[in-house]
């Protein structure tokens, strides 16, 4: 299986996180990643979609891709993600990429090594936004710990009482869906036999 570029996990938690900034212009020592499991399911769908397609594996860091790239609802994903909480600058070292299953290694020594075939320092491999709306100084929460990290990806942005039951309507529509989908596969497989009623005697 090919390595798939972007994706990581915070090394205390293990929570899946997308890198979109693997390091912060004049901040070489962070990066900014998006947390996965706050996202709403279209949002996820739409990141993880852009991570796996050309442009997001050709981008040098996901952000710029996320700049060009729309959210189902029309937003621009880099710029929602922002305003809605969804990114973090933490610690490059809290920070372990996972391109495949059996790799694991940690953001910081990424970025030495990478710099360092370059020849050039951490800071330099900074990408500089040409917009200032895409500046990664958006990003809510300036130094996380692990313990603000957990804090953060349980409590963070907690949703209102009309996008959490937005939430859970298109939940229900889409395992009714899935759940109609499986039982018109199982009467395919094995038709249900109608019980027939005898007459008593």
């Amino acid at each position: 299986m090919a390595n798939i570029k972007h994706v990581g996990r915070i090394a205390t938690t293990k929570r899946k996180v997308i890198v979109a900034y693997r390091v912060v212009p004049n901040d070489p020592e962070n990066c900014i990643v998006v947390t996965t499991e706050n996202l709403m399911a279209d949002e996820h769908d739409a990141l993880m979609k852009l991570v796996e397609s050309d442009a997001g594996q050709q981008a040098n860091e996901l952000a710029d891709a996320m700049a060009r790239s729309r959210l189902p609802d029309g937003r621009i994903m880099l710029a929602a993600f922002h305003a809605t909480g969804k990114m973090i600058k933490i610690n490059t070292s809290m920070v372990e990429m996972t391109p495949n299953m059996q790799t694991t290694i940690s953001l910081k020594e990424l970025n030495e090594m990478v710099a360092q075939q370059k020849g050039v320092s951490v800071a330099d491999l900074a990408v500089k936004p040409a917009n200032v709306n895409e500046a990664p100084k958006a990003a809510p929460v300036a130094n996380a710990t692990p313990e603000t990290f957990e804090a953060f990806a349980s409590n963070e942005q907690p949703l209102s009482d009309d996008a959490l039951a937005a939430k859970y309507r298109s939940d229900a529509d889409r395992l009714y869906k899935e759940a109609k989908r499986l039982r018109e596969e199982a009467e395919k497989l094995s038709p249900t036999k109608k019980k027939s009623s005898e007459p008593s005697a």
